[in-house]
């Protein structure tokens, strides 16, 4: 088969490898369609992200879907042929995160395209049945793999306790804000306020169900967001750009009583936050790492129609453009919302 390979920084060569054979418990996926995920391009500029360091040749890629090609032996759920989604996150199912089933917090998680394992720009891939989750015939594979960054939003929407009726705020609209955006709609939001630099995508999150969308280049985010609720805040806030500011406004734009996730990772550790606010005001304060169980629930949600994900998608790549792929991802933050690759050919 074809591997797209990061070999070092700013370079994918392609490569020959073997079809890998589904173990015991394993499906072995045709991979139909991965999105390139910011992770992807911090990996593909830097090398790097936090603690988690390329050392030696990957290959990227998480967001994905496909159709089973073989199982193995002990495989009782699947057949060649179905349609999948596949959460990239292997869990030991051992430790006691996985048996209090927050398996996101597992320490021996092996997880797509985080180094040393590797992801999805290939065009088979194995994984283990219980990662592995049915799509529905009106669920295309480009849906399909969004539902890993939608998933994000899924997850802060339970951690933040999201409830029918809330107001809520979410800073920054890249994919997972976007996602995040039908994620709070799922949930029953009533009022969305979004905000972000770029017009395209302040554009995207309105037709995804945002209320309000907040261009911050040239208006204070905090006062207009106390405007549209009257003076008193929004009920949740969540953080999805990574942005030290974003996340200071997130606070500040909270009202008393009100809660707040963080989803993004900032390049740096410390970062000043006005705690007498946080205090004065009882704010809940939530960290959102990836996301556990929310699979079934996403897949439901993006085939109900709840909302055009695949208007998204702006840029479609095959396996060997990938690094051009990587290329549109890192330097076109205006015109791109989603890039897409397809290693086994773009499905009609």
């Amino acid at each position: 088969m074809q591997a797209a390979v990061l070999t070092k920084p700013m370079e994918i060569v392609m490569k020959t490898l073997p079809v890998p054979r589904p173990k015991f418990h394993e499906v072995l996926v045709k991979v139909m369609a991965v999105g390139v995920c910011g992770s992807d391009v911090h990996y593909y500029e830097h090398g790097r992200i936090g603690r988690y360091v390329v050392e030696s040749p990957i290959i990227l890629g998480h967001e994905c879907a496909g159709v089973v090609a073989a199982v193995g032996d002990a495989v009782s759920r699947f057949q060649p042929g179905d349609r999948v989604a596949i959460e990239p996150g292997v869990a030991c199912g051992k430790c006691t995160a996985c048996k209090q089933g927050r398996y996101n917090l597992c320490p021996d998680v092996q997880f797509l395209a985080t180094p040393p394992v590797d992801g999805a720009f290939v065009q088979y891939i194995s994984i283990r049945q219980d990662n592995v989750f049915a799509i529905p015939p009106q669920l295309s594979f480009e849906e399909a793999a969004l539902v890993e960054p939608f998933s994000v939003g899924l997850q802060a929407a339970f951690r933040s306790g999201i409830q029918a009726g809330d107001t809520i705020a979410i800073m920054g609209m890249g994919p997972v804000g976007l996602m995040a955006v039908v994620a709070a709609k799922a949930y029953g939001a009533k009022t969305i306020i979004v905000t972000d630099l770029e017009p395209v995508r302040l554009n995207a999150a309105m037709r995804l169900g945002a209320s309000y969308a907040l261009n911050v280049s040239n208006q204070d985010a905090v006062q207009a967001i106390h405007r549209l609720t009257d003076g008193i805040g929004v009920d949740v806030a969540w953080e999805t750009a990574g942005n030290p500011r974003a996340l200071q406004a997130a606070l500040a734009s909270v009202r008393r009583g009100g809660r707040m996730a963080i989803v993004g990772l900032p390049a740096q550790d410390d970062i000043a936050l006005n705690v007498p606010r946080l205090v004065d005001n009882e704010v809940d304060m939530y960290g959102v790492f990836r996301y556990a169980n929310t699979y079934p629930r996403g897949i439901e949600f993006l085939s109900s129609g709840i909302a055009d994900v695949r208007s998204l998608i702006t840029d479609r790549y095959s396996l060997s453009q990938a690094q051009e792929a990587m290329e549109r991802a890192r330097t076109n933050k205006s015109g791109s919302l989603k890039v897409m690759v397809y290693p086994n050919g773009e499905p009609v």
